[in-house]
């Protein structure tokens, strides 16, 4: 498909939207954007004061430390490196941060905002922190001053593109440079790595024309791909990681169950008490770019989000898998996307793939790495969502096998493997249906 017939697509797409909200903006309460703003942090505040629920400030303090200088690479569970209180409160006040950064630039609190703010959270659980995300944003800001163009811009690229943050973690702390040598290093490549995302992404969302919702997940791992490429060359390389914690689901069942029930009821409160408008959100396929913030209303996403996050959290647990901090942050991620793309229509049935996959292939379905790729497979939403449910199976079931095999080309430095894996599949996928349909698209 020629670049332009992708760029009308998205075009396409956003001009339906825009009658849409035109026809229909008063079937919904439109919202204040600050108020909106005042929900999101608020519910940052509460993951991260949470925290001392679970472990004192000082132990909150030392685990903080901890994750701080650790590699963070592929998959670090910052509850089993550090504890769950220093997680939650990371999680949560790097949700702080990235509000507080959007609000400063004055970005709109729409679907994809409210998407990248709890993607930061869920990864904040296992990769992200404080440190390795400012050279990130340092360098998209960079690149903001170079086009002469607001930051706010380009504020997507810089929130999403913090999936690389392992990429300064590693080069730190990981590759036994000395200390001064391996930070200066590390901001280097990190500011390098933001400064290329935003023209990248831009260019590569044609490459699966939008049905991979985690474009930047792509985008990062092809950046990372090159980034690890060159350290190998040099002869500078680092095994896997695998730290993951169990024995929470007893705890966090309870925990997500409330945090999930009161984003329905938040919702509902801003949509008179009534789900008006949840079929309507339904029948978006969630293509790329779907805010059903702007489409919908803010009550009816939430509503949206807090259904979303119980199911992933029932899938988890029908499967006796463990709620630990990657799989909460896969959790947390569709919940985010429930804003941006996500319903329960064009997700089931990449968890059917996925699980059908798991029947038939070497990974037992309650392991970690096929929950990752059942929770974050739903980045191909979209397939399911344009063109049926059986091809969202089918998306799902290719997506187990390719998301396995991906991850060592970029070393882990891209926490959203899942996202790169989902470029592969909805290129490979998108044009032998539509063939098959003989549908353009």
């Amino acid at each position: 498909m020629s670049k332009s017939s992708v760029v009308h697509s998205i075009r396409e797409n956003l001009t339906n939207q825009q009658e849409n909200v035109e026809e229909d903006v008063e079937s919904f309460v439109l919202v204040p954007d600050h108020t909106k703003y005042y929900i999101m942090l608020g519910y940052a505040l509460v993951i991260m004061f949470s925290g001392f629920l679970f472990n004192s400030p000082v132990e909150i303090f030392q685990g903080m430390q901890a994750i701080i200088v650790a590699p963070s690479i592929l998959v670090t569970d910052y509850f089993e490196i550090a504890n769950i209180g220093s997680a939650l409160f990371n999680s949560g006040l790097l949700m702080v941060v990235s509000i507080g950064i959007a609000k400063g630039n004055r970005v709109n609190m729409n679907g994809p905002l409210i998407a990248a703010i709890l993607t930061i959270g869920g990864f904040a659980l296992f990769g992200k922190n404080p440190y390795n995300i400012l050279p990130i944003f340092l360098g998209v800001y960079l690149y903001s001053r170079v086009q002469k163009e607001k930051f706010n811009k380009f504020i997507l690229p810089a929130f999403f593109g913090t999936a690389l943050g392992p990429l300064v973690s590693q080069v730190s702390f990981g590759y036994d440079f000395p200390v001064v040598q391996g930070i200066l290093l590390a901001v280097l490549m990190g500011t390098l790595a933001g400064f290329v995302l935003p023209s990248l992404a831009a260019h590569f969302i044609r490459f699966h024309q939008g049905f991979n919702l985690y474009n930047i997940g792509f985008t990062c791992g092809v950046t990372g791909m090159f980034f690890m490429a060159v350290f190998r060359a040099f002869g500078y390389n680092h095994e896997g990681a695998l730290f993951i914690s169990s024995g929470n689901n007893p705890t966090f069942t309870v925990y997500l169950g409330l945090l999930f029930l009161s984003f329905i009821a938040v919702g509902l409160f801003y949509n008179r008490w009534n789900f008006k408008g949840y079929k309507n959100l339904l029948s978006h396929a969630g293509q790329l770019v779907t805010d059903f913030v702007t489409l919908n209303g803010f009550g009816v996403s939430m509503i949206n989000m807090g259904i979303l996050g119980l199911i992933s959290t029932l899938y988890v647990i029908m499967v006796n898998g463990e709620l630990n901090g990657p799989i909460i942050g896969g959790i947390f991620t569709i919940v985010g996307f429930g804003a941006f793309g996500k319903h329960t229509k064009n997700i089931l049935p990449i968890f059917v793939g996925i699980y059908l996959a798991t029947l038939f292939n070497i990974w037992d379905v309650n392991s970690t790495g096929a929950l990752l790729g059942a929770l974050f497979g739903t980045t191909l939403a979209p397939i399911p969502g344009r063109f049926g449910w059986q091809y969202g199976v089918l998306a799902g079931f290719l997506h187990m096998a390719v998301v396995m095999n991906v991850g060592v080309v970029h070393g882990g430095m891209n926490l959203y493997n899942n996202g790169f894996s989902g470029g592969f599949v909805a290129a490979f996928l998108v044009p032998i249906i539509t063939s098959l349909k003989k549908e353009v698209i």
